[in-house]
């Protein structure tokens, strides 16, 4: 494995990392606050750090999955650590452990926050958490494989780790093409939206901040309140579409648009996912209406719509304090916060692909125990899944939740109640955000002890990576 050629290609993705931060810094700049130095600082490190491999190792036209792998996860790491920089630099509520909370939560899409005062923030600072998302959304692989020509040939090796298989079976391009579309769909719905929010009401500076973290299904908001300070239905309507875009498939959407075959209203994942929160939709809706919650049937239905569509696209932005809901609300709400959205997305979580995919798999077992001599195939939107895809759908979800479950029993030994530490686990793995109990809509994760803020951030990495993706990182070495 050649170390220099992998600093090469994580130094590529630190000056997309390092621009982020000169455009936080412009913004700071222009605003006149207190950001403008720990962000201009930040992206001068960043680039240094960035720009020696590039500078002193040459380029090479091919490189190992192995080393792939080492390049796509060290990206993200890093992109991580040099992300606490601004945090650390300005100082206030950001200790090391909260900074690398906090970037380790932007990058990763997660959206949970350490901060009790988020208002308290530098507009630059403001900004760069919303940039940590956007950046995380699409994936900093990606960026770099887009504006850095010098990548090559290299993109399809890349880009084969960096997208999942079941974020492929919908691409029917070439491998930079794919990169292409991806990111025209990913900036063209941002600028929508931020045109949008805009007209709705927001300030600019807000607008901005909330597509990205929309888009990015990222949920970071300029507000303590969230979504629920601006109390304006128009804003999350919008709010509600583009979480639901982002959280499906990128190329059905590019499809969509350019009239091909393969689209929205043909996808049975698509169809299946509509049906999933439209139904948990009603039932929360109706368990808040009938328990006097809202007395309105509209209104229940306006915070249900939005809590449901916030949780199941993993965005997590708020409207209402969740934790005042019913039980039975409650209950379908963490179920939305494990499946969420669809594969070629934005979302983190199990994806309504491999549930509907289990489904079938289950299906098929016991129709073949039904028919022992029966040749059962099993497809997904007219795809026909191979035994070894399918094996490894079982052995993802299985994995899924014996994480959560460590999760949630290393939390209750330092003293979490059980509330908190099983949803605190299924948003930090899903890359959610806000829990439930201490960590609810309402709350952040400041109050939590250092050392679950950690397991926090190595769950948030671990759900990002498609847990298989962090594990292969951590036995690179016995790869033979």
């Amino acid at each position: 494995m050649r170390f220099s050629v992998i600093l090469r290609y994580v130094g590529a993705v630190m000056l997309i990392v390092a621009a982020f931060m000169a455009i936080s810094a412009v913004i700071s700049a222009v605003s006149h606050d207190t950001g403008f130095y720990p962000l201009l600082l930040s992206s001068l490190l960043t680039l240094v750090l960035g720009g020696f491999p590039l500078l002193f190792v040459p380029r090479t036209d091919n490189i190992t999955t192995k080393e792939g792998f080492v390049i796509v996860v060290g990206s993200w790491v890093l992109s991580c650590v040099v992300g606490m920089f601004p945090y650390l630099i300005w100082g206030g509520e950001f200790t090391i452990v909260n900074a690398w909370f906090e970037s380790v939560s932007g990058f990763t899409t997660t959206g949970a926050s350490i901060l009790t005062n988020i208002e308290a923030l530098p507009q630059g600072l403001l900004f760069w958490r919303s940039a940590t998302c956007w950046i995380g959304g699409a994936g900093v692989v990606m960026f770099a494989l887009l504006i850095l020509p010098s990548l090559g040939t290299n993109k399809m090796a890349l880009s084969g780790i960096e997208l999942s298989s079941l974020a492929k079976d919908n691409y029917r391009y070439r491998t930079q093409m794919i990169v292409r579309i991806l990111l025209v769909v990913y900036v063209g719905l941002t600028l929508i939206t931020t045109l949008l929010l805009k007209v709705s009401g927001m300030r600019w500076f807000d607008a901005v901040n909330h597509a990205m973290s929309a888009c990015a299904t990222g949920g970071f908001s300029t507000k303590n309140a969230s979504v629920g300070y601006f109390n304006s239905p128009l804003i999350e309507a919008i709010l509600v579409v583009a979480m639901f875009l982002s959280s499906v498939h990128f190329g059905l959407i590019y499809s969509t648009f350019t009239r091909r075959g393969n689209n929205l209203f043909r996808s049975e994942v698509v169809r299946t996912y509509v049906c999933i929160i439209v139904v948990a939709t009603l039932f929360v809706a109706a368990s808040l209406f009938f328990t006097d919650i809202y007395t309105s049937p509209l209104e229940s239905l306006r915070q249900s719509l939005f809590q449901v569509v916030s949780l199941i696209t993993t965005t997590g932005f708020a409207t209402a304090d969740t934790n005042l809901w019913t039980p039975f609300a409650i209950v379908v709400l963490i179920i939305v916060s494990i499946i969420c959205g669809c594969a070629g997305s934005t979302a983190g979580g199990v994806k309504v692909d491999r549930a509907l995919l289990y489904g079938k798999v289950l299906k098929a077992r016991l129709r073949g125990q039904q028919h022992p001599n029966a040749i059962i195939r099993v497809r997904l939107d007219g795809i026909l899944q191979e035994d070894r895809h399918l094996q490894a759908v079982t052995l993802f979800i299985t994995t899924y939740f014996v994480l959560i479950l460590a999760g949630t029993l290393s939390s209750t030994l330092f003293g979490m109640d059980l509330l908190t530490a099983f949803t605190s686990s299924v948003a930090f793995i899903g890359n959610v955000g806000p829990g439930f109990g201490e960590a609810g809509s309402y709350d952040n994760y400041a109050a939590i002890p250092a050392v679950l803020k950690l397991q926090g951030t190595v769950l948030m990495l671990m759900g990002r990576l498609e847990i298989f993706g962090f594990i292969q990182f951590l036995f690179i070495k016995m790869w033979r």
